[in-house]
């Protein structure tokens, strides 16, 4: 793949604040003890990691629908503005709404994105980003709204910043 490609690994994850109890070790008789605030916040984030360099981008949206994805596809054409983009993608229900026909056909030169088998997640090397994600931001963490969900996975996103060779361990690459 030559300087003026990138291959990009895209999916979309949501970040619940009640979602992952995890086993953990503590002294006998100091069980941890996570709190619960009787509501349930949640993030929605878009996103690509450049399988090449490490490099993570990440939009959060209201919704996990085709609207929010052409959204953040005009966001990753605008920041790769000088690039061929080739993306790698699920076969989500919104990656080939109709409403994505006008855009795609618009950029068919510099975006391609390449589908991969139905039900086969585990090919998708985001996967990897989002599980170490919410290891690292929501695992026996309880956040009392979104605004606490939306810091903390900006705290994991500034840090991923700063170690894309980690980055691209994680990912398998």
């Amino acid at each position: 793949m030559d300087e003026n490609t990138v291959l990009l690994a895209q999916d979309e994850t949501h970040v619940h604040s009640y979602q992952a109890l995890r086993a953990t070790w503590s002294p006998k008789g100091e069980q941890k003890q996570i709190p619960t605030y009787g509501h349930h916040a949640q993030v929605t984030l878009f996103g690509t990691v450049d399988t090449q360099t490490g490099d993570i981008f990440c939009t959060t949206a209201d919704s996990c629908n085709a609207a929010s994805f052409l959204e953040f596809l005009k966001k990753v054409m605008k920041r790769y503005a000088n690039k061929k983009v080739i993306m790698i993608i699920d076969n989500a229900r919104i990656h080939h709404a109709k409403l994505l026909r006008p855009f795609l056909k618009e950029h068919h030169q510099r975006l391609y994105l390449l589908f991969l088998p139905p039900y086969s997640p585990n090919l998708n090397p985001i996967e990897k980003l989002w599980r170490w994600l919410k290891d690292s931001v929501i695992s026996n963490v309880f956040h009392k709204n979104q605004s606490e969900i939306e810091q903390a996975v900006q705290r994991f996103l500034d840090f991923t910043q700063s170690c894309p060779e980690q980055v691209l361990r994680r990912i398998g690459y």
